[in-house]
């Protein structure tokens, strides 16, 4: 039987402790928070028991697991345990544990227990690392989010673009998929780098031009569901930015496919002044984050309908 290796990590907020439970108990908005976390999600279950989905990066690999939550909110802790642990671990679980201080402060102590495949030393080293690696940078984003929780609201923006295509929902998620392609298929993509080690979850680099010849590089993974979704957040993001999650939506109906762009970004309020002006405002800053991707995306969207229904001959109909 493997040993079982304990952690703890632990960092004072200054929030109060059930806004630091919320943004805990939310695993859905995790990857807004969290820097490792890429995608999550509630696969069943309810705010007292859940299992939950999870794709995470640890030790610079992207992972992907599923965990039993057992949430308990009077007590403000969070107790989890992954179920099928992948290798190098045999075992991995933990907790939770949210504390009020004096001052309306909070303390959060995030508790690991874990074993590795066989007790080998190097795979409980390579656990460890992950751990303690992921386990700083959650607190550190937590404490980040909870302390900036009264404007997080104003820091946020969500939206969508959506077109309709007279085409397969297969061809048009091919085209989004295959991003390997957008440089010769889009104006605003200057290079792609893609790496697929597991089919369905690409890690991306990308050089976007601007309206204005320059080009910015980001940095995505996308976690891909054939012909439904693809989802991905921006693991570099532009510097006004300390979040961004997407994901590309595809839903049949009788006239084709509803293809939809969604974003949601959280600005970097120090930024806004330093790189759009002494006298520029969040609102400002807000209006044209969502002018540049919102361009780029129906961009790609204008380009995924011409491509795909030149194929199925729709636009050649008029359609």
């Amino acid at each position: 039987m493997e040993t079982t290796y304990v952690t703890e990590h632990t960092v004072t907020i200054a929030a109060p402790a059930d806004a630091v439970y919320g943004l805990i108990a939310d695993v859905g908005a995790w990857p807004l928070h969290f820097g490792p976390t890429i995608h999550a999600e509630r696969a069943e279950g309810d705010d007292t028991e859940e299992l939950i989905r999870i794709w995470a990066t640890a030790n610079g690999e992207v992972r992907s697991w599923t965990s039993a939550r057992s949430l308990r909110r009077e007590e403000r802790r969070v107790a989890f345990r992954q179920r099928d642990p992948r290798p190098p671990a045999a075992s991995m679980g933990g907790e939770w544990v949210i504390r009020p201080l004096p001052g309306g402060r909070t303390e959060v102590v995030l508790k690991h227990d874990f074993a590795a495949v066989g007790d080998d030393p190097e795979k409980v080293e390579w656990i460890r690392r992950a751990v303690d690696r992921n386990s700083d940078k959650e607190l550190a984003g937590l404490k980040e989010s909870a302390e900036r929780s009264l404007a997080f609201g104003e820091l946020m923006l969500s939206f969508d673009d959506t077109v309709l295509i007279d085409g397969p929902a297969k061809d048009a998620y091919d085209y989004i998929y295959r991003c390997q392609d957008w440089p010769d298929r889009l104006p605003h993509v200057a290079r792609v780098e893609l790496t697929e080690q597991v089919p369905g979850l690409q890690v991306m680099e990308m050089d976007t031009r601007s309206p204005d010849g320059s080009t910015h590089t980001t940095s995505s993974v996308r976690v891909c569901t054939p012909c439904s979704r693809i989802v991905y957040k921006q693991v570099v993001v532009p510097a006004i930015m300390t979040a961004h999650t997407g994901c590309w939506s595809f839903r049949e109906s009788g006239e084709g496919v509803e293809v939809t762009s969604s974003h949601t970004v959280v600005i970097r309020p120090e930024a806004v002044k330093e790189l759009l002006g002494p006298d520029a405002t969040l609102a400002e800053a807000r209006t044209r984050v969502r002018q540049a991707l919102s361009a780029n995306s129906t961009t790609t969207l204008r380009h995924a309908k011409s491509f795909v229904e030149s194929r199925t001959g729709a636009g050649a109909r008029g359609e």
